[in-house]
């Protein structure tokens, strides 16, 4: 299953917290039923290619409110030869520590 990493910079607000605009985020995709994982700097999302793309869109529009201009990156990571999710992907990277 795809995984989608998001990072919103909003420019223009108040304040220099993101976190208002993380936790309006992460309703967006709970809402959306969708798995993720909050990262000190970005939020990762598991599901189908165009389930992320939708919410990686209304993220973005979303943190437009209350900010002049947002900066929104995106990483998509797809496996077509094998099955892939969030936990595989962790526990790979720490089995190659051993």
């Amino acid at each position: 299953m795809p995984l989608l990493e998001i990072n919103i910079v909003p420019v223009g607000t108040n304040s220099s917290s993101f976190s208002s605009h993380v936790g309006q985020a992460l309703r967006l995709i709970e809402g959306r039923g969708l798995k993720y994982q909050v990262t000190p700097t970005s939020t990762v999302i598991e599901g189908e290619l165009n389930d992320l793309m939708d919410v990686a869109k209304e993220i973005h529009e979303e943190a437009l409110h209350g900010a002049t201009r947002v900066v929104t990156n995106i990483t998509i990571d797809q496996r077509m030869d094998k099955a892939m999710n969030m936990e595989n992907s962790v526990q790979s990277a720490q089995q190659s520590l051993q």
